[in-house]
This record gives structure tokens, C-alpha cells and sequence, in this order.
């Protein structure tokens, strides 16, 4: 449409209804637009005000310290901030070239297209999988199975601080192995579509000028989608750092400090999901604190997000 028929559409005499119903939906995505900001701040406000207590009374030692001992009334999240990180880091450097990778196997012409079509639809089926189911294949396939290789760390590579404890089943890594199955069909998904909306021409150009297929997609496709992509991992470690279900079912839940990651661990999100519903006077305002920590970081993980895929955006 051009600029002429613009104008003339906009002040053409446009009948009441039609005025109605503009007003009316403006108004209606107005209300639920703020609405999300509205239980945003509420669910911060609700929290804040929850943990105000463990705030004043422990201050910034609450977030280095490990001790959670509900008898003395002596609590500390380090523990579980650290598990947090580490879990959630771990996972991502995993699943982030997993994830490109087969949605880069999955959009190229390399295998035949139904071939492609089931593997991208296996994908998203992973995403279906209920997390409680993913932490009882967890626990009774996947631990068992690996841990011939995380005694051969152990043996290996017990002088390093993150293997010098020998694993007794549930850990830390057994819980960022789960979580790599978890977040992999999001970073998977958003990458696959990413790539999928770069222009033909770019290819084709690419093609052109005498690049090969591992040249137009390493410099012209990548590129190209890379603030697509950058946005689904930013989604895929938000969804990492909140996860329950499945890690608390193998990380094995100690707050006992560890860099070991063959060690039993803590998150957040595991801390909350065991504890808050025995829990009573001081310790629930330490688990609210808590949870206002783990907000705040993934409010962080978001704003550096659209701040990453802003800057890729004007830049690509």
C-alpha cells in the first residue's frame, strides 16, 4: 500500500462501529498488557515483603553462607546460589552447540526432508515430557548409566577440585546432564526457526561468490540468525535456573558446600520445592528471601537478553 492510499484510508470518513471496535480493542490489549505488569510486580512485592525479615536479619552474609540449620535458626543460601550457577552454566554450554548444531542438521538439505521433518518433530516431543517423568528416567536410566564414566573422572582427574569426591549417585552433574535434555528442544526450536526466516538470497549470494555450504552457513547464515538464536539460549538458562521437578529428583539436595560436581548439590528452585511446605516462622521468610534471589536473577538473565538481541539486531 503506498503512502497515498495510506492517507486516504486514514481520513476517509470511517463509520462509528468501526471507531467502536478500534477504541475498543485498543483499550482491551492496553488492560491486559498491564495486567502482566501488574502480577510481575505483585509476585515481587509479595515476595520481597515475605523475606523482608531474613533480609534484615542476615543481609548480604545470607548469599555466601551455607549453613541451613532450621534448629539454631541460622540460615544461608550459598549453597544453593552456587548450585544454581553451576547447573544452569554447565547445561547451557551443552545444549547451546547440541541445539544449533541439529537445528542446523535439521534445516540444510543434508538428509532427505521427511527424515528432517521426523527428527524436528522428535525434538519438540522432548519438550512435551513432563519434567517428573524426566527426573525418574533420570534416576533409575540415566544416573545408573553413567556412572561408570563419573567413577573414570573420578580415578582420572580426583586432584582437580571439581571431581574430588567420589560420586554416590545423585550430583550435581547428573543434574546438568538432565537439564541439557530439558532446555535442548527450546534452543533447538528457536534456532531451527531462525534459521528458517534468513533470506534465500543471502545463500544464494554467498553461493555466488564461490563459498561453500560450510561457508555460507557459518558466515552468512549464522549471522544472519544470531539474534534469534542468542534469544532462545537466553530463554533456554532462564528455564534452566527455575527448573524443580527434575533436579531436585537427582542433584540429591545437600546444602553442604561443594565445587565437586560429582558431590550431591542444592538450587534454588530444589530448596524451595523440599522445604517450604514444612516450613515455619524464620525459615519461611529465609526460603522467601530466597526465592526474591532467584527472581532477581532471572529477571537479570532476561534484560541482558533483550539487550544482547537488541545490539545483535542493529548490528546484523
Amino acid at each position: 500500500m503506498s503512502p497515498e492510499t495510506d492517507t486516504q484510508y486514514l481520513l476517509r470518513r470511517r463509520p462509528p462501529q468501526e471507531k467502536l471496535v478500534d477504541v475498543g480493542f485498543r483499550n482491551l490489549a492496553v488492560v491486559l498488557a498491564s495486567m502482566v505488569a501488574i502480577v510481575l510486580l505483585s509476585i515481587l512485592v509479595v515476595v520481597f515483603w515475605g523475606g523482608l525479615e531474613s533480609m534484615g536479619r542476615y543481609g548480604w552474609k545470607f548469599l555466601v553462607t551455607s549453613n541451613w540449620n532450621p534448629v539454631d535458626d541460622e540460615y544461608g543460601a550459598g549453597a544453593a546460589i552456587y548450585g544454581t550457577l553451576v547447573t544452569s552454566l554447565l547445561s547451557l554450554l551443552i545444549a547451546v552447540p547440541l541445539g544449533v548444531g541439529t537445528a542446523i542438521f535439521i534445516t540444510e538439505n543434508i538428509i532427505p526432508r521427511y527424515i528432517r521433518n521426523v527428527i524436528g518433530v522428535m525434538v519438540e516431543l522432548l519438550a512435551a515430557i513432563p519434567s517428573v517423568v524426566l527426573g525418574l528416567w533420570a534416576i533409575f536410566v540415566m544416573e545408573p548409566f553413567i556412572r561408570p564414566l563419573l567413577e573414570l573422572l573420578y580415578t582420572l582427574f580426583s586432584w582437580l577440585p571439581f571431581f574430588s569426591t567420589p560420586p554416590m549417585g545423585p550430583g550435581t552433574l547428573p543434574a546438568v546432564l538432565i537439564l541439557v535434555v530439558m532446555i535442548l528442544p527450546i534452543i533447538t526450536a528457536i534456532a531451527r526457526d531462525s534459521l528458517n526466516q534468513v533470506p534465500m538470497k543471502l545463500r544464494q549470494a554467498a553461493y555466488g561468490v564461490g563459498t561453500t555450504r560450510w561457508g555460507a552457513i557459518m558466515n552468512v547464515m549464522l549471522p544472519a540468525a544470531v539474534s534469534g538464536i542468542v534469544g532462545g539460549v537466553m530463554l533456554a538458562l532462564g528455564r534452566a535456573m527455575g527448573e524443580t521437578m527434575a533436579v531436585t529428583m537427582i542433584i540429591g539436595n545437600s546444602n553442604n558446600f561443594s565445587v565437586s560436581l560429582l558431590a550431591p548439590g542444592n538450587t534454588i528452585a530444589s530448596m524451595l520445592a523440599n522445604q517450604f511446605g514444612e516450613a515455619d516462622g524464620s525459615q519461611v521468610s529465609s526460603l522467601m528471601y530466597a526465592a526474591f534471589v532467584l527472581i532477581i536473577m532471572t529477571l537479570a538473565v532476561n534484560i541482558f537478553a533483550q539487550w544482547i538481541v537488541k545490539r545483535l539486531s542493529l548490528k546484523y
